[in-house]
Order: structure tokens, then sequence, then C-alpha cells
């Protein structure tokens, strides 16, 4: 597949890979450097791969490949080595992390200085590639935020005159089934259209998390020929959670009956039945909490989302923006503790063994999704802990 039929970013991935490869084969000059900005973790891996090939023999990493970060180490040293042969290696690749640093209070002039007199001078046996991953290029420019397109244009007009600009945009959700469904193909199976279609919504494009996640479904459905959405829903833990958010979706909506019929469907689906329960209850506990802190910290949109919620506590990239919808339907905190409580109060039911854990589950979603009763005393979170 040509280049000109992806988006923008993976546009960008492959105009830089082709460039690389040509002055690598000598059917081109060499730029003394690039800027690769955008914090899109998958394709910048990428571009470092080919980097890699093209310039690092194996056997060779250690004396011509450097990782420096702008945190520890001042531009002036950075560019000491680029301007110093290496005895070991006639080529030198040097990776510059950090670069937020030199856009950090302060002109920064002496910086600037020695950028541009390196590069007027550059030496031709060492490539300079500056990581510019505190930008957020979605795949649609035009939806860049305006403290993102500023901070692009000073490095345009710093860096970019002299290092070519490699625009590493947001993959987009048609960019990641395409390359999904090529990459199936590449490893001769065949992703099924409504397969990844699951795959991608389920995982909101997050490229990372659809490589690791495409890897495992390349595993499990060898020697049948082809990735199912069956495969997708088995191995792909966010599929499975996309149910029990549109569950917390209809309870927000006070919507019994669909609520009901979404917890039957859930039920249902599970390879355990109603032995499912306690994994259930546990799912729901840990999203009513995971609303209670977006209320309580006032998240608005699914970029603040990442620092309110702690590592492990996070949900999946698809349902962030959900979750911060369904949270600001309730009207206060106390609302979600109710839920707590009386998720609470069925966990405490389900283990103490009852005759039918479904009637459980049932009444407990009825009860979520009616109109609350008003409370005799309040709850504190700390009262509302729940075990797995």
């Amino acid at each position: 597949m040509t280049a000109s039929r992806w988006g923008a970013g993976f546009s960008a991935l492959h105009r830089f890979v082709a460039e690389i490869q040509a002055a690598a084969a000598g059917k081109a000059a060499l730029r003394p450097g690039y800027v690769l900005a955008g914090d899109e973790t998958f394709l910048l891996d990428r571009c470092r791969a080919a980097v890699l090939q093209a310039f690092v023999p194996p056997g060779l990493r250690d004396f011509c490949l450097s990782d420096l970060d702008l945190a520890s180490a001042s531009i002036f040293e950075i560019l000491g080595l680029a301007q110093t042969p290496s005895l070991m290696a006639s080529f030198q690749v040097i990776f510059v992390r950090n670069v937020r640093q030199l856009y950090t209070r302060g002109a920064k002039k002496d910086e600037f200085a020695a950028l541009d007199r390196y590069f007027r001078s550059p030496n031709p046996q060492a490539l300079l590639l500056f990581v510019a991953d505190f930008l957020r290029i979605p795949a649609d420019a035009r939806r860049m935020e305006m403290d993102d397109k500023n901070r692009f244009e000073r490095l345009r007009e710093t860096l970019g005159e002299h290092c070519g600009m490699v625009e590493l945009a947001r993959v987009g959700e048609e960019d990641a089934m395409r390359w999904a469904v090529a990459a199936a193909h590449q490893a001769g199976l065949r992703l099924e259209p409504d397969a990844a279609r699951e795959l991608i919504d389920a995982l909101g494009a997050d490229m990372m998390l659809v490589s690791s996640e495409l890897e495992k479904l390349l595993l499990y459905a060898t020697g049948r020929g082809k990735i199912t959405l069956g495969d997708v829903e088995t191995m792909v833990l966010a599929a499975k959670q996309r149910s029990l958010y549109e569950l917390t979706d209809a309870i927000g909506t006070r919507d019994r009956v669909r609520a009901l019929a979404l917890l039957h469907g859930l039920l249902n689906s599970s390879d355990a039945g109603e032995d499912a329960a306690i994994g259930h209850l546990y799912m729901l506990a840990r999203t009513f909490r995971q609303m209670l802190v977006i209320l309580e910290k006032n998240v608005r949109d699914s970029r603040a989302i990442w620092q309110a919620l702690w590592q492990g506590f996070r949900m999946p990239p698809f349902a962030a923006d959900d979750l911060i919808r369904q949270a600001r339907r309730y009207q206060s905190r106390r609302d979600l503790t109710r839920a707590l409580r009386l998720v609470a109060r069925a966990d405490l039911e389900l283990r103490s063994s009852p005759p039918d854990k479904r009637l459980v589950l049932e009444r407990l979603v009825y009860d979520l999704a009616s109109e609350p009763k008003p409370m005799t005393a309040p709850w504190s979170a700390s009262q509302l802990t729940f075990e797995s």
C-alpha cells in the first residue's frame, strides 16, 4: 500500500523511513538532523528502528549509538559528542530526548547559537535525532490545541531551520484498522473486518496496545488462517469490558430495562456463568470508584484523566470520554458512594453462598438504576473498600 493512502502519521513515517534507507544506500544525501515531533510512541519506535537498521550495526551499537537526555546532559555536551569522531565506529547516531528543556524559561540564546554553529558545519558522520514527544499532534491537525500549535511553530522556527521535521500525528481509527489487517496478512492470517473494527474500537486506536494485542491474536489463531470477532472478544480484555461500560451507562441514565438486558448479556457470554458474579461486581466497584475520582477532581477531558487516575487504576483508552460523561451525570459524590455501598452489600451477599447468584446481581442492577432514596447516614470513601 502506498504512503499516500495513509493518514498524516503513517505518511510521515513512510517518508522518513524511505529517506533514511535512500541515504544509507548512498542514493540521497543524509540530513544532519531530524526532529521527531509527536507523542505517538508506536510511530516513534518505528522511526528509531529504521535508523538503527540503516546506520547501527548490532555489533557496534555500544560504540556508535547514544541516547542522551537534556535533563541530565547539556546541548553543548551533546554537540561536542556529535563533533567528535568515534574511534571504534565510522558513524554516530545520537537520540536527544527531553527536548522540552530547550524551550523552558529563559532565552536559551547560547544553546540556540551553539546549535546554529554546529548545523552550519555539521559532522557528516553523525546523525542527531531530537525526540519532541512533549507535543500531541492529533490525526486531524486542524484539531491541535493552541498550546501545541505554538510549541510546534517554535520547534519549526528553531530546530526545524536545520533539521528535517517529521510530524508523527496520532493514528486515526481507519489507519489503525488498515495497519492491523496488513500486519495480520503479512503474518499469513486474515483479520476479518468486524474483528478489526472491534479490536480498534476496544483499544481506542492506541497503536502500542493494538500492536501488543494483535501479537497475542496471531499466536492464538495460528493454524486457523483467520482471526474472527469471537477471537477478539475472547482474547482482548478491553473488548470484554465494553459491555460493562454499556451497563454502567444504562445505570446512569436510570434505564432499568436496558441495564438488566445488558447484565444478562454479560452473564450469558461469560464462560463461568453465575460463577463470574464476583468478577462482575469487582469491575462495577472499580468503575464507580473511577467515576468518583473523576467527579471529585472535576476531570473534563480525556487528557486530564491520566493525571487524575494512577497507574493500575485506569480504564482502557476507548472508555475515557465515555466514563467522564457518565461520571458527570451524577449530581454529587453521595450518589456515587451510594452505588458503591450497594455493590459492597451485594458482594457480602454473594460471598455468603446465596441460592441464586443471578438474582443477587439482578437486584443490585435494579437498585443501581433506580432513583436513590434518602440516606439516613452519610458514607465516607474510607468505608467503601472492595476486595476482588
